[in-house]
């Protein structure tokens, strides 16, 4: 974990405006700046940047969030992964909070792996590009492939020597760690002595979603029938095969703008796509795909294609493991590429668009191609008939998200007739199946479901079914007194309360004997609520900045949200303009203080004078009748005082 002082120092030197502009061309406008929107395709500028706020926003497509959550968005950076982009960006050093001796060893290992993986790709270049034995076999190679000396630099190629032993001797000489050396895959150990592990062959560095090096594989170039074609790294703390796509790294923006993966066999597949202009290409190295892989594709989008070479072998075999990219929710789509080629050959043949336009034109649902696939294997044999019903069955029940209805029931529609089956007799199989995945969903969650004081609410429970379901969770009536409560502690927390005692308004609202989060309808008003107490029961008043930039993003896209609410700017000048008093300037925030939190007070009080009528109702002795009577007398007094401390608010 980063510590949260390195955080402060972070935030405090974060410009917005140098942040976003180092992605999107701005121009000033007024006091904030202007230019086109990087998250949707625009021609007229809509996407506003403000450095006062310290947020950004899209009228046309809605973004909004702040200089952290715009390289979670535009980058996919994971919350930390923004902060140390962050931290390098401004000459931070980070620390870590204390971590356990062995946490802490394994992250000085990986650091050190990316630092050695780091050193041998600017080696291994160099050897290519500058070294004669590199330019006449590694070069050369490429060049065979019709690869560009920009192509090769931008994906940084590379060759290492044929030299027993020119790479380890270079690294051991600058003070690289050999048994650093060996976990990187780099080198290994032969009769007691030390060799570079990929001696002839030229290099694909392998990097994750910022541009480091995770690993390597590197290919022969000479035939050698004991050798195997390529090499990669081993795993190890740095790179682990099932969460890696080759090309990430380059086609990320690719995919996010056109919102389609293609994704290929081979690193020079993709080297090659890219070279000719279809950059939206990733490689899964030639493994099956993984949970992990699909959930990568999905960051970018919901839309994956998968080329296979027409005469590929593995293509059945294939099918059979993508019923899990259609679990994750994955628009999923299979183009043959014509025998005897590969997307490598083929783009090569016929260039970039007729490339674009055959996938496009070629394209075939992944649940129907694989159904067709089956039934040219499967001839006149009803046993093979009934297992391929319940494969099918099997995948279409995957399909099981509401918004995603419609698709389900026309698969089951197409492949009834394909079959030649009673279209309802599947639709009981799939709805056989999806309850079957239910129940073990339901084993699965009582196993871990956690205590009885943590379970959410019914309230909230039924906010993230709407949710899933597709359904737009409306604000409550109350919501709007809850916000101005966040946003008088955020604009306001620090300030004086009482010149008297020299108490600050957060001072104020949580000595008040009423607990405002558990008044708090909204879940993130809740955990903003929760947050700023416990900090402030620390001894510590968080400024606005902390929960802009919140590692929650539910909590920080809320954040700028309240401060993007323009009710509070609009009146900042108006004294000196119109030389009138205004509700928002000056101390106008005391007023608006007492008045939302008696506000949030007198609905407590409201609930509990329901609540003892019920209970009231319901009693039979006088004596406890009596009881009853006492307590909705004095709830009443409070509630008349409440109200006419609130004045003007109206109450439904």
């Amino acid at each position: 974990m980063i510590a949260q002082h390195t955080i402060q120092q972070i935030l405090s030197r974060i410009d917005i405006v140098e942040i976003v502009g180092s992605f999107v061309k701005l121009k000033k406008r007024g006091t904030s700046y202007l230019g086109l929107c990087p998250f949707h395709n625009e021609k007229t500028p809509s996407f506003t940047v403000s450095p006062s706020k310290e947020i950004y926003k899209c009228f046309g497509c809605g973004a909004s969030g702040n200089s952290i959550s715009f390289l979670m968005e535009h980058e996919k950076y994971s919350y930390v992964e923004a902060l140390r982009w962050l931290a390098q960006k401004y000459n931070v050093e980070i620390e870590e909070t204390e971590v356990s001796p062995e946490v802490k060893q394994q992250q000085l290992l990986a650091d050190s792996l990316y630092i050695i993986n780091g050193f041998a790709r600017e080696y291994f270049s160099k050897t290519l590009l500058e070294t004669e034995e590199g330019q006449n076999v590694g070069l050369s190679y490429f060049e065979e492939r019709g690869f560009t000396r920009e192509t090769v630099q931008k994906f940084q190629l590379g060759y290492c020597s044929n030299e027993r032993d020119a790479f380890v001797k270079t690294a051991l000489e600058k003070g690289y760690n050999l048994e650093y050396l060996q976990k990187t895959g780099l080198v290994t150990i032969r009769n007691e002595q030390p060799v570079d592990n990929y001696r002839g062959r030229v290099i694909f560095p392998i990097h994750n979603q910022s541009g480091k090096v995770l690993g390597f594989g590197a290919r022969i170039l000479v035939k050698n029938d004991r050798a195997p074609k390529y090499i990669n790294s081993p795993e190890n703390e740095i790179y682990v095969k099932s969460k890696v796509l080759y090309g990430t790294y380059f086609a990320r923006h690719a995919i996010d703008r056109l919102n389609e993966c293609l994704l290929v066999e081979g690193y020079t597949d993709v080297v090659s796509l890219h070279q000719a202009g279809v950059e939206n290409v990733v490689a899964s190295s030639g493994t099956s795909l993984t949970v992990d892989q699909l959930r990568l594709i999905k960051k970018y989008t919901n839309n994956l294609t998968i080329l296979y070479d027409g005469d590929s072998a593995g293509v059945k075999a294939a099918l059979r493991g993508l019923d899990m990219a259609v679990e994750e929710g994955l628009n999923v789509k299979v183009v043959l590429i014509p025998d005897k080629e590969d997307p490598d050959s083929y783009v090569q043949k016929i260039g970039a668009a007729a490339f674009r336009e055959f996938v496009d034109v070629n394209k075939q649902d992944f649940v129907l191609f694989k159904l067709q696939v089956a039934m040219q294997d499967m001839g006149t044999d009803s046993s093979r008939k009934s297992q391929l019903v319940n494969e099918i069955a099997e995948t279409i029940s995957k399909i099981d998200k509401v918004e995603d209805f419609t698709r389900q029931q026309d698969y089951i529609r197409q492949c009834s007739q394909l079959l030649k089956i009673d279209e309802q007799g599947l639709i009981t199989l799939v709805n056989k199946y999806i309850r079957e995945r239910l129940v073990k969903r339901e084993q699965q969650f009582a196993k871990n479901a956690p205590p009885e004081d943590d379970q959410l609410s019914d309230e909230a429970i039924a906010a993230m079914e709407a949710q899933e379901a597709g359904v737009e969770v409306v604000f409550n009536t109350d919501e709007k007194q809850e916000k101005e409560l966040v946003k008088i502690l955020l604009r306001f927390g620090d300030m004086t309360f009482s010149e008297e005692d020299k108490s600050t308004v957060a001072d104020y609202i949580f000595h008040l004997p009423y607990d405002f989060e558990s008044l708090a309808d909204s879940m993130v008003i809740k955990k903003i609520l929760r947050e700023y107490k416990s900090l402030y029961d620390e001894g510590n008043v968080p400024d606005r900045k902390w929960f802009l930039y919140h590692a929650d993003s539910e909590i920080s896209k809320y954040t700028a949200l309240v401060l993007e609410d323009k009710e509070a700017d609009l009146s900042l000048n108006w004294k000196q303009r119109f030389e009138i008093n205004t509700i928002c300037g000056d101390n106008a925030y005391l007023k608006d203080t007492i008045s939302t939190t008696n506000y949030l007070i007198l609905r407590k009080v409201k609930k509990l004078v329901l609540e003892n009528q019920q209970e009231w109702n319901q009693t039979a002795p006088l004596e406890d009748q009596l009881k009853f009577i006492e307590v909705h007398n004095h709830l009443k007094q409070l509630e008349r005082e409440l109200t006419q401390n609130i004045g003007t608010v109206i109450f439904r």
